[in-house]
């Protein structure tokens, strides 16, 4: 029987009732039994709505969600999608992952869900955001990510998770806005005067793939610059939406995945931000390499690239967040 929540799922079967079943058989009969059970229990995933109360600075008329096989636009009701840790040993640690897309779009399936099945069985309860995007701009984006952090420190022991080990994963500009979250959690423009403002939203961990750093036109994706700041934005919010210039010693340690052949989003971007983190102390680990091009996502093919979750799930453990 699996439990999860309010829904129980029960699988019963009388093995001496199976006609020729020989004792040889009988572990590979439970082995499958086991893994439907665990199955059940990993399609059993809750969807969180962010804003109950009413989307802060909401559109009167936003129309529906686009959906575009992997790709999930127009926005509107934000939500955290939950992934319960499957491993028998779970961790108590909790991932919210951002999807990349541009700010224009979320790759949701392949850098949300895939990631999230992945975090999900090497014992790490995964959060996918669907966030709001372009439609919105600055800060919309900053606030939802904020908001999922707050909204699952808050609910930590009902999550089956600690409070204080709580980690951001993006990519793309997935990435941007997971290294926003570490670096402007207290930020103003982050908080809307709700009451779980009072909650902390500095994420414990950070774990940045491809992702955009800067807003700097030379460096960065300008496709995802012009979707979060406009055409023509201010050098004021240039210089706050650039996150290697608001790395400070409070930004939580931090692990980057790049492939020097990126062609839409420069390696220097990671670079950047690892330099930032070393000039103020804080623990960093990057992994640059040779092949992976944009959005390597978990596929097979792409020479080392291929094996970044390894070299994630040595971070996580010699970081004491998951169990080996």
């Amino acid at each position: 029987m699996v439990n999860h929540g309010n829904d129980t799922t029960q699988f019963s079967v009388t093995l001496s009732t199976v006609p020729f079943l020989t004792s040889s058989e009988m572990p590979r009969i439970l082995s499958s039994l086991l893994f439907l059970a665990i199955s059940s229990a990993q399609a059993q995933i809750n969807v969180i709505t962010l804003w109950p109360e009413g989307v802060p600075n909401a559109r009167p008329d936003p129309g529906p969600e686009h959906v575009d096989g992997d790709r999930i636009s127009n926005v509107s009701q934000p939500t955290l999608t939950m992934y319960p840790a499957s491993f028998d040993r779970p961790a108590k640690t909790a991932v919210i992952i951002c999807p990349g897309g541009g700010y224009g779009f979320l790759s949701f399936t392949r850098e949300g869900q895939q990631y999230a099945q992945w975090l999900s069985h090497i014992g790490i309860t995964a959060f996918v955001l669907k966030s709001r995007l372009s439609d919105y701009g600055h800060p919309a984006p900053l606030q939802d990510v904020l908001r999922a952090i707050r909204t699952v420190r808050a609910h930590a022991a009902e999550f089956g998770v600690a409070p204080d080990r709580i980690g951001i994963m993006g990519s793309s500009a997935g990435g941007h806005l997971a290294a926003s979250a570490a670096t402007l959690f207290d930020h103003p423009d982050g908080q809307t005067g709700a009451p779980l403002d009072a909650v902390s939203a500095r994420p414990d961990f950070a774990m940045l793939m491809y992702p955009v750093i800067t807003m700097t036109p030379t460096t960065t994706h300008a496709g995802s610059r012009n979707a979060l700041l406009g055409a023509t934005p201010s050098a004021a919010r240039v210089q706050l939406l650039s996150l290697e210039n608001q790395v400070t010693a409070n930004t939580p340690p931090t692990l980057l995945m790049h492939s020097q052949d990126d062609d839409l989003v420069p390696v220097d971007n990671s670079i950047l931000f690892y330099q930032a983190l070393t000039r103020a102390h804080v623990p960093a680990e990057m992994y640059l390499f040779e092949h992976g091009g944009h959005g390597m996502g978990t596929r097979p093919g792409l020479g080392t690239a291929s094996n970044w979750t390894k070299r994630a799930e040595e971070w996580l453990h010699d970081r004491q967040l998951i169990v080996q």
